[in-house]
């Protein structure tokens, strides 16, 4: 395997500004959820041009290919790239800025895809050297519910050929680039999204003894919110309920009929996620009815917790470590951000590893979903050789 790890090291570095490029095109033109139709049409020609077999329209924009070495139905590992950009106005000034008003790959989508088309290349070129299938899955919707993972789920992906493990792999800018990180078991948050309407009986705002204000009704329902946080739930289950918008059509003398409320929900035990919408309900209505109004609540399922399977990741951390180093190989806490991930990584065993992007010398410190986010494209060589490693690794089995 040393050989080949040489090899995966060299051809990494040699496809590198290839690498950068599609990164780079994946960039400027970014597309939002189950609308990535430029997207995967520049994905199929790359695959095509490498000779790799694929299927296209998979959850309506995904693509699905398969790279066949020797016994190819002895054993399959699937690298999954998500595909879709975020609804936010890029602040960046490099030429490679988004040309789509309003839509940017804010969240690293872009280093996943050429990652994976990178990685297709190298181990196409050594499929003689591995015996088995590596089955890539690039997936639309990853920022969108119901989630492109659970359609491709449902379209067969996990099917024909079967994977036995899967690999995922996103950039992480609290890590610095040519490092990666992962953390066995519990790793991303369960998250639902909540839309409670409060209402009232709206009027003119200097004679709020005629109204029943919405507005200090949906104040006292955010505060009371916390509680399901402080007071409801255990130190060992982590829990977050945050409100990112309040609306309430108003003006500085008008009070409304209603106002309406949007935050989301999110865990990591999934039977106190569901008691926790009850939580919500109780106390959001019990406020409402005390006030004189009422409420209105809906809570939309999301996606479940990802939970990386122990031994798999386990594995992959010693893989990381013959390929990188141990001192480049960093374990992570739980974080309360989600993943679609997490449907795959329930039907088979899965892997959500981290990617270090950061780079302080170059000011490249933005978080992720921020107007400046951007990576290190050093790092892009460190995520093509890794997932490239990980896939043969995996198959060989020792």
């Amino acid at each position: 395997m040393n050989s080949l790890k040489e090899r995966i090291k060299a051809l990494s570095a040699e496809y590198l500004e290839e690498v950068i490029g599609y990164r780079r095109h994946f960039h400027r033109h970014p597309e939002l959820s189950f609308k990535e139709f430029e997207t995967a049409a520049f994905i199929a020609a790359r695959l095509s041009e490498f000779g790799i077999p694929f299927e296209e329209k998979v959850a309506k924009t995904g693509i699905v290919a398969l790279i066949k070495g020797k016994d190819a139905e002895s054993k399959t590992v699937a690298l999954r790239a998500d595909m879709d950009a975020l609804p936010i106005l890029e602040k960046n000034t490099h030429e490679y800025c988004s040309q789509t008003e309003g839509v940017m790959h804010a969240c690293g989508h872009d280093a996943h895809m050429a990652c994976l088309l990178g990685a297709a290349r190298v181990l196409n070129e050594v499929k003689n050297d591995f015996s088995g299938t590596i089955k890539l899955i690039f997936q639309p919707s990853e920022e969108s519910y119901p989630g492109g993972a659970k359609v491709m789920i449902e379209e067969g992906v996990l099917e024909n050929p079967a994977p036995q493990s899967i690999f995922g792999q996103h950039v992480f800018p609290e890590l610095e680039a040519g490092f990666i990180g992962m953390r066995p078991g519990k790793y991303m948050a369960s998250t639902d999204e909540v839309f409670i309407t409060v209402k009232g009986k709206g009027g003119h705002a200097a004679i709020p003894d005629k109204v029943i204000d919405p507005i200090l009704i949906a104040s006292h329902i955010v505060v009371a919110m916390q509680q399901v946080v402080s007071r409801k739930s255990s130190p060992v289950m982590p829990t977050v309920v945050s409100f990112g918008k309040i609306h309430g059509d108003g003006k500085t003398n008008v009070i409304p009929d209603e106002v309406k409320l949007e935050g989301i929900i999110r865990t990591f035990d999934s039977s106190w996620r569901e008691e926790i919408k009850e939580q919500i309900k109780k106390i959001a209505c019990g406020i409402a009815e005390s006030m004189g109004g009422s409420c209105d609540i809906f809570i939309d399922q999301g996606y479940p917790a990802v939970v990386n399977d122990e031994a798999l990741t386990n594995r992959t951390w010693d893989y990381a470590v013959e390929y990188l180093g141990e001192e480049k190989v960093k374990a992570l806490e739980m974080r309360m951000t989600a993943e679609d991930f997490s449907y795959f990584a329930q039907k088979i065993p899965g892997c959500f590893f981290r990617l270090g992007t950061r780079n302080e010398e170059k000011n490249i410190i933005s978080n992720l979903h921020s107007a400046s986010f951007d990576i290190d494209e050093t790092s892009l060589e460190t995520g093509l050789g890794i997932m490239a490693w990980l896939a043969v690794r995996e198959l060989s089995g020792s």
